[in-house]
């Protein structure tokens, strides 16, 4: 697979995140009751925070977000389609916590991804991949008044750092590129929803 081809299927994923974030944040205003404006803001603000926290921390200046601007153009038309059509997710058990299940892996894989190349280490790029993941959410909470899920939910951050360390495992042994971040993105979404289901969580005090 060419280097042209590599790039655009891995942005065509990191797309796939934005879209899946700025839905689930598009969706929180709707049940927070907010005007188009405010749904469409927290949609794009979920959408792009945890990506621009992660190329400050890099020094991807200016961000990907405001560099390229099909990518807020995506998170305000995600935020739009919800505003007039938020009715059809009424089906999904949970709909803001799948789209951002979905935002969850994707970020994590692509931010480690970009952490890599930027000359990080394994272990720091793992991290920024983490960040890059949950820093959307956090701020989507935040914004109305919830206490971040990072902080009181099931299996959330750890299932972003998991799925960033097997992007990073598949660079190390020389897999494609393409296959290494759906490979951490599918882990973090797969754990992350499992967690929901199952109740599963990190120790609390007793």
């Amino acid at each position: 697979m060419t280097h042209s081809t590599t790039t655009f299927f891995l942005n065509l994923i990191n797309l796939l995140g934005i879209f899946a974030f700025a839905i689930s944040g598009a969706m929180r205003g709707v049940r927070s009751q907010m005007d188009i404006f405010g749904i469409v803001v927290l949609g794009v603000v979920t959408a792009v925070s945890g990506g621009i926290l992660r190329d400050l921390l890099i020094g991807a200046i200016p961000p990907e977000a405001i560099a390229n601007w099909h990518i807020m153009a995506l998170a305000v038309l995600a935020g739009v389609g919800v505003f007039f059509f938020h009715h059809l997710f009424d089906h999904l058990r949970h709909p803001v916590l799948l789209f951002d299940a979905a935002g969850l892996g994707v970020f994590a894989a692509t931010g480690a991804q970009k952490a890599l190349t930027y000359g990080l280490s394994p272990v720091m790029a793992a991290v920024l991949g983490m960040i890059s993941g949950i820093g959307g959410g956090m701020v989507r909470d935040i914004l109305t008044a919830e206490i971040p899920v990072v902080l009181r939910a099931e299996i959330y951050a750890s299932a972003a750092l998991l799925g960033a360390a097997v992007t990073l495992l598949g660079d190390y042994a020389h897999l494609p590129a393409i296959e290494s971040t759906l490979a951490g993105a599918s882990l973090s979404f797969i754990l992350r929803m499992m967690a929901l289901y199952r109740h599963w969580s990190l120790p609390r005090p007793r």
